[in-house]
């Protein structure tokens, strides 16, 4: 079982940008998909988050507004479109997978990680 994160890079403050995550070795058609974010010497953290069906999602109050997720199961791919890029949302960015199927995701029921995209928003 694989997650493979994607569409990481260098964008000035105000732009965009666009990740993906695609998973492999199984169906998470089912499962809650979402995104974490881990700046340097920081925690990591909650970005957002989508249930199975695509009409349930939760955002990180830091990034309302700004970013969207989306997912498509036929591709079992999860997206999130990133606007308003600010530098302090540079970190690396982890696609995560939850069996569990909630609204939202939690570091500790995370049943699956993918590698991590980096994300630089210069000033």
């Amino acid at each position: 079982v694989q997650l493979q994160a994607s569409g990481g890079g260098l964008v000035q403050a105000g732009g965009s940008l666009s990740l993906s995550c695609a998973a492999s070795g199984r169906t998470f058609s089912t499962a809650t998909m979402g995104w974490f974010r881990q700046a340097p010497g920081k925690e990591r953290e909650f970005v957002a988050a989508i249930r199975w069906s695509g009409r349930t999602t939760a955002y990180a109050d830091s990034v309302k507004g700004r970013f969207t997720i989306s997912r498509d199961n036929a591709k079992n791919t999860v997206y999130l479109q990133m606007n308003s890029l600010k530098p302090d949302d540079t970190a690396v960015y982890y696609c995560a997978a939850d069996l569990g199927g909630g609204t939202y995701l939690y570091t500790e029921a995370i049943d699956y990680w993918g590698q991590g995209t980096l994300v630089t928003v210069s000033s």
